[in-house]
């Protein structure tokens, strides 16, 4: 009995396991930060996605930032961080890799978010954002 229960218990951590490491997409991060900003997937907005990405905004020096200004105008382009560092084109069309591992995205959020807001995105934005990104071909 107990060798049944402690293989049962093995198999089911097997598939937890499998289950957390599957990649995610942009449309399951979509529905996760709709979810958490308590919206349909429906409400997320690609023109609220676009104004994030292009809006300029008081930066830490008092210069005007955005994040356009280091991803570039067309998001499906290579951008270059402020010391000249290549940044992969956000739009999963240009960069599949994008929006497939979600403590990655968590992270670029916060630390992006921070720098060009001076405060962390709300989910309702996050999923407007990848909306936005997510219909560009």
């Amino acid at each position: 009995m107990i060798k049944h229960v402690f293989h049962s218990s093995l198999a089911m951590l097997g598939m937890v396991s499998a289950v957390a490491g599957a990649a995610e997409t942009p449309a399951s991060l979509m529905a996760h930060y709709a979810a958490t900003a308590g919206v349909p997937v429906s409400s997320l907005s690609t023109l609220r996605g676009a104004a994030l990405y292009r809006t300029e905004h008081p930066g830490r020096n008092a210069q005007a930032v955005s994040c356009a200004g280091c991803h570039t105008a067309d998001p499906k382009q290579a951008g270059k961080t402020r010391v000249g560092k290549r940044i992969e084109p956000l739009a999963p069309a240009a960069n599949p890799e994008r929006f497939t591992d979600a403590a990655k995205v968590e992270k670029w959020f916060r630390r992006n978010c921070m720098d060009v807001l001076q405060r962390e995105c709300s989910a309702q934005e996050k999923g407007d954002f990848i909306a936005w990104l997510s219909q560009i071909k």
